[in-house]
């Protein structure tokens, strides 16, 4: 899956797979890499458009939806 980079202190990068609702997260500093299932394109837009990545992650995100770590 392709990545964007975004400014943010905690996220690194973040993709998104329409077809499989499945958004990607590259984390700073270490990058670590997860997935996060049953993510709809809605709420992928609203983290896009955030002021603050981290927060609406940690807000909407984080502990809501599958999580698979990647290696």
């Amino acid at each position: 899956m392709e990545r964007k980079e975004v400014t943010s202190t905690s996220i690194k990068s973040v993709g998104y797979d329409r077809k499989t609702q499945t958004l990607e997260v590259e984390f700073r500093p270490k990058g670590r890499l997860y997935q996060y299932s049953d993510v709809t394109e809605e709420e992928f837009t609203r983290l896009m458009n955030a002021a603050s990545k981290g927060k609406y992650f940690n807000q909407y995100i984080k502990d809501f939806y599958p999580t698979k770590r990647l290696t």
